[in-house]
């Protein structure tokens, strides 16, 4: 019987055996209509010429079309169910009076991926709503990771905060210090941090002690700003109900009756943290925030004082750890992403 010939192309190499398309995963669409009790919450809700949809759109890659107090929500079937969680979070942060802008958003689209979404303002059926209240705002967590950061600070005495650069871990910890310090619940405000250079040489800063540390305790003082009016946050600070302490300075003393943080702390050596720690008195709570992986403690000096603190104390009773990554970053979205490139596996 002659056999059947199969032509090979001319480079003599074997043909192509040609195979059945692989089957696309079918998406399946859906749409759904949400309604709002309070007409009054819309507007905001909408944002000017329906920004506020727009972004939700972009994001979640949906249609959504408003009539009255009624939403329609059109698109493929998780997302459609992603869009209406976002909306109704959106809706329940104007309930609770926080404003919403694009940031606020891009947080509540963000916790959108995270199982524990609902419940995130409102709290546990046994716990309280998680938020801080202050002069100037009432602020809510942006995060799965900041509503325990949250609980942390109002139930340990003492927290590291750990993670990068815009996750709110010392804007948080100002926030609960302010809340405490209006309540009365703490007598005094102490903020410091290590008088380290971010990679460059300042040189010789005029001025006395103040003049000289203020330039490195800038972002503790635009928390304190945000939560307190500038006249009360001038006024409590010449009277000395908030305290600005160079952590060179702090030896010696015992803080009782005080809400003390400690920002940049991943610049401290294990006897400078050593000495900090123990400064702790009756009635205080401490917040220690810190990048882990932006020490710019001069080459030599030894391991940084945070990583060792955490190591040693993480777990004992009374202490509190809150652990942020990229994906908590509550700044611009851009952001995130920058941290993401630097800590990436090739980093």
């Amino acid at each position: 019987m002659a056999r059947k010939s199969v032509s090979r192309p001319r480079n003599g190499a074997a043909p192509a055996l040609s195979r059945p398309p692989v089957p696309q995963r079918e998406i399946r669409r859906a749409q759904t209509e949400i309604t709002f009790d309070n007409q009054s919450l819309l507007g905001a809700l909408f944002g000017q010429f329906d920004a506020n949809l727009v972004q939700v759109e972009n994001r979640l890659g949906v249609f959504i079309s408003a009539r009255g107090d009624q939403i329609h929500v059109e698109g493929p079937e998780d997302n459609v169910a992603r869009a209406r969680d976002v909306l109704q979070a959106m809706y329940d942060r104007l309930a609770l009076g926080e404003d919403l802008d694009a940031g606020t958003i891009e947080s509540v689209i963000a916790m959108s991926n995270e199982p524990t979404l609902d419940g995130i303002i409102e709290g546990e059926p046994d716990l309280p709503p998680i938020m801080i209240r202050t002069r100037r705002k009432t602020i809510v967590p942006r995060s799965v990771a900041q509503a325990t950061y949250m609980r942390s600070l109002s139930r340990d005495d003492i927290i590291f905060a750990l993670g990068p650069a815009g996750t709110g871990k010392t804007y948080l910890a100002v926030a609960q210090a302010v809340s405490q310090l209006i309540s009365g619940s703490v007598q005094r405000l102490i903020l410091s941090r290590p008088a380290v250079e971010a990679g460059e040489k300042l040189g010789f800063l005029p001025g006395d002690m103040k003049d000289k540390v203020d330039p490195f305790l800038r972002p503790l003082y635009d928390a304190l700003y945000d939560c307190m009016p500038p006249e009360q946050v001038d006024r409590r600070m010449a009277s000395g109900e908030i305290e600005i302490a160079p952590i060179a300075f702090m030896r010696g003393r015992t803080l009782a009756d005080s809400f003390i943080i400690l920002d940049e702390a991943q610049n401290t050596t294990r006897e400078q943290m050593k000495m900090f720690l123990t400064r702790f008195g009756q009635n205080s709570r401490m917040v220690v925030c810190g990048d882990p992986k932006q020490v710019d403690i001069p080459g030599g000096i030894g391991m940084s004082g945070l990583a060792d603190a955490v190591e040693k104390l993480e777990g004992v009773e009374g202490f509190g750890t809150a652990r942020f990554s990229a994906a908590d970053v509550v700044r611009h979205p851009i952001v995130g992403r920058i941290v993401e490139a630097y800590e990436g596996p090739d980093a």
